[in-house]
């Protein structure tokens, strides 16, 4: 690591008031206010995500938080493009999904829903965060408008944003954003690309950060594949001043990742990620299973805007379950989830820091 990254790296810390470069990734579904307060009590930053929830539901995860630490944390929102219902488009897709759907005796939903608001179109939660105020706010699938980013910076917020490429670097730069999550493509769940309708440069996190170092002077945050300490290393080494880590979490105690998906975890090197965007309209990565191989198979019609698409997944793996099938669960992760170790959140930052400075 350059001297430059050095500093960079002291100064992301010092500006998280955090004391190991790690942050627990948002993770919506399977994060916790258990697991922020657990990783951020022993001196990384842990994560709320908030963009599946509504503003109740994210007052109520941030007070939690705070119930138990005093420590700074990070809350996650959504500002993907709004969804625009199109009815023709989404029967089709209903129609494509009903004989996975015949196979529990069930039918598929009459209809699709916007079953959760994008942070570009909820005021409400805008006006949540000004109030709380919490250390750190993240945006996931792009910028929201630029007097929010300035509402939100007066008021104190350091706000980080995923890049999956040089362009959305160089735009969340240019909008005064603080710090970039550079994504690769190794990361499990949602792809952060701004336009998933544009070409995917598809990078994996070490290329993507050498992509963008010297290109933008942001403290970069690395993304994807990263699950132990001589990983973490690897990435200062290429230029992050942090890692943000996701698939290493989800077997903690404190994660909300369902047992069915921890099993699978324990499976170790047996597992196969792909990215999808056939279970809630956009790219993501998980473990495979139908969702993958059969829903998302050659061929399906064109997906319903995300996240209308996701209503049909989760009533598709809703009926399945019913019948005892997890064949249709969603259990996302990254091409690395299988080292992923099931041990309390604070037991493994400790772990990491060693094992970071073992590698040094």
């Amino acid at each position: 690591m350059t001297k430059e990254a050095a500093i960079m790296r002291h100064d992301l810390l010092s500006t998280l008031d955090i004391r190991y470069p790690i942050i627990q990734a948002p993770m919506a579904g399977v994060s916790t206010p258990a697991l922020a307060i657990a990783v951020s009590e022993v001196g990384a930053l842990g994560s709320v995500a908030v963009g599946t929830s509504t503003v109740q539901q994210a007052r109520a995860a941030i007070g939690a938080v705070r119930e138990k630490t005093s420590r700074p944390f990070n809350v996650n929102v959504f500002t993907h493009r709004p969804a625009q219902a199109d009815p023709a488009r989404e029967a089709a897709w209903l129609d494509w999904l009903r004989p996975h759907f015949e196979r529990f005796g069930a039918c598929p939903p009459a209809a699709l829903g916007e079953i959760y608001r994008s942070f570009l179109d909820d005021e409400p939660m805008f006006e949540l965060l000004l109030e709380l105020r919490p250390a750190v706010v993240s945006f996931h699938f792009g910028l929201p408008p630029q007097d929010r980013i300035d509402a939100l910076k007066a008021a104190g917020i350091v706000l980080f944003t995923t890049a999956t490429s040089l362009d959305e670097a160089l735009r969340i730069e240019a909008a005064g954003i603080d710090a970039i999550v550079a994504q690769g493509i190794e990361a499990g769940g949602h792809r952060g690309m701004f336009d998933p309708a544009a070409p995917d440069p598809a990078l994996p996190a070490f290329a993507l950060l050498e992509q963008l170092r010297g290109k933008v002077s942001l403290p970069l945050i690395a993304a994807g594949g990263i699950m132990h300490g001589a990983h973490i290393r690897s990435a200062l080494h290429h230029g992050a001043s942090a890692v943000q880590m996701g698939s290493a979490f989800i077997a903690c105690p404190e994660s909300m990742a369902t047992a069915h998906h921890r099993a699978l975890i324990a499976r170790g090197a047996a597992l196969r990620t792909e990215l999808t965007a056939a279970i809630s309209g956009r790219p993501a990565r998980g473990i495979v299973n139908r969702m993958f191989t059969e829903v998302g198979a050659a061929g399906h019609p064109p997906l319903p805007d995300y996240p209308i698409a996701y209503d049909a997944a989760k009533a598709l793996h809703a009926a399945a379950c019913a019948e005892g099938s997890q064949d249709y669960s969603v259990n996302w992760g990254g091409t690395n989830v299988g080292q992923a170790r099931a041990m309390p959140a604070g037991e493994l930052v400790a772990m990491l820091a060693d094992e970071m400075n073992a590698a040094a």
